[in-house]
């Protein structure tokens, strides 16, 4: 079964864990770390402090285990000038 978005197309397997693994993690660490631990008075409020918390901790502070212990900042800091230095070669 496919579900067509704007942005991709995506697989849908039933009963298959490891689809949704990375979403599912982070959406789990978003609630933990964010949603549950503050009483929220509106949507507005919640959609601003997610956003805050991904461009300013999430990808800036939060180290991640599958990347090397490095933030996603550093991580594409560092792959982006390889693969430049790469393509000029």
């Amino acid at each position: 079964m496919l579900r067509v978005t704007t942005r991709f197309v995506e697989r849908i397997r039933k009963g298959n864990c490891w689809d949704n693994a990375v979403s599912e993690r982070f959406f789990a660490t978003l609630k933990k770390e964010l949603i549950h631990r503050y009483h929220w008075l509106s949507r507005k409020d919640v959609a601003a402090a997610v956003a805050q918390y991904i461009e300013f901790f999430y990808n800036n502070h939060r180290l991640h285990s599958s990347i090397g212990y490095a933030t996603p900042a550093e991580f594409e800091a560092v792959n982006s000038t390889t693969e430049h230095a790469a393509v000029a070669a």
